[in-house]
């Protein structure tokens, strides 16, 4: 049965969200399962980490803050804006290389407009890097068929322990690989406990290290890792989220009608559902209601 979130105004429910969600421990065993986690979901953005690591895999070399930007769906800050140029100067490239459609920022202060500024910027800068490094062609990077995006394929499917389900195309343009949250949640334990000298462990320093880097400076992603310190948290639009503690404990949510309300307060619960909590998680698992202004209601998980 699926988690039932209710938004409450003024005493009366207002509005539901049904939501799935899984947890395990730290040994991998189920802690929670709510809803169809065997069946296939699109992660979207969520799937970056493990992107990275196909891309690392095929050769990428990037350190700290630009491999936890090339794991990101940044908010176009200005720190994250010089980081995709300083990826793409790194290939001896520029932004009009990039393929992601131009797009306004999630900053609200940035009110530029372009393919830099573009959420999934990072992910792309990094792409175009790998095709350089290897001699592969950049024009086309994005096509399913490329060498690029059938090294990252393999990379899900070793990871997962899943055979692709579906592929389509994300919302910038790439790729966009359907698994389980079976597979998802499995994937991403393998961030953490993996060999310190590895790929994967490598990418777990980067986005616990610099989580303003993976997301933005005041994004919940970023505020739940600085609030769990050893938490590596990815959010997917359509209401995805996936996330791995240091210890191996770890969880995926689905909000099956896309609503970006609903999936933090979903987060919260998986974390406290394993043990992880802060008083910091306290307003965002249960955000308010607002009426002229001032709080009225909340959401709530039954």
């Amino acid at each position: 049965m699926s988690m039932i979130v209710e938004v409450v105004r003024s005493g009366f429910v207002e509005s539901t969200h049904q939501a799935r969600m899984l947890t395990v421990d730290a040994q991998g065993r189920p802690v929670e399962a709510k809803g169809a986690v065997h069946v296939p979901a699109s992660p979207r953005s969520s799937m970056k980490p493990l992107q990275a690591l196909g891309m690392l895999r095929a050769g990428l070399r990037l350190e700290d803050e630009l491999l936890a930007l090339a794991c990101a769906s940044h908010s176009g800050e200005p720190f994250h804006v010089d980081g995709v140029r300083k990826i793409l100067a790194g290939a001896g490239l520029d932004e009009s290389a990039l393929r992601c459609p131009e797009d306004y920022p999630f900053d609200r202060a940035v009110t530029e407009r372009g393919r830099v500024q573009m959420n999934c910027s990072g992910k792309h800068s990094a792409m175009l890097a790998t095709c350089v490094l290897n001699d592969w062609p950049t024009d086309s990077y994005l096509e399913p068929k490329h060498p690029l995006q059938r090294a990252i394929r393999e990379t899900v499917e070793d990871l997962t322990g899943e055979r692709i389900a579906a592929t389509g195309v994300d919302g910038c343009g790439a790729p966009l690989h359907f698994v389980s949250m079976l597979g998802m949640t499995k994937a991403f334990r393998a961030f953490p406990l993996s060999s310190p000298d590895s790929y994967e462990r490598k990418i777990f320093e980067a986005m616990t290290t610099y989580p303003e880097w993976t997301s933005g400076t005041d994004r919940p992603e970023a505020k739940l890792m600085r609030a769990l310190p050893g938490l590596m948290l990815k959010a997917g639009a359509e209401a995805f989220d996936a996330f791995v503690f240091e210890d191996g404990r770890a969880g995926t949510v689905k909000i099956e009608d896309g609503s970006s309300r609903a999936r933090v307060p979903v987060t919260v619960a998986a974390l406290r559902s394993l043990g992880l909590d802060a008083p910091e998680l306290a307003e965002l698992g249960a955000p308010p209601v607002l009426g002229g202004g001032r709080p009225v209601g909340e959401l709530r998980i039954r």
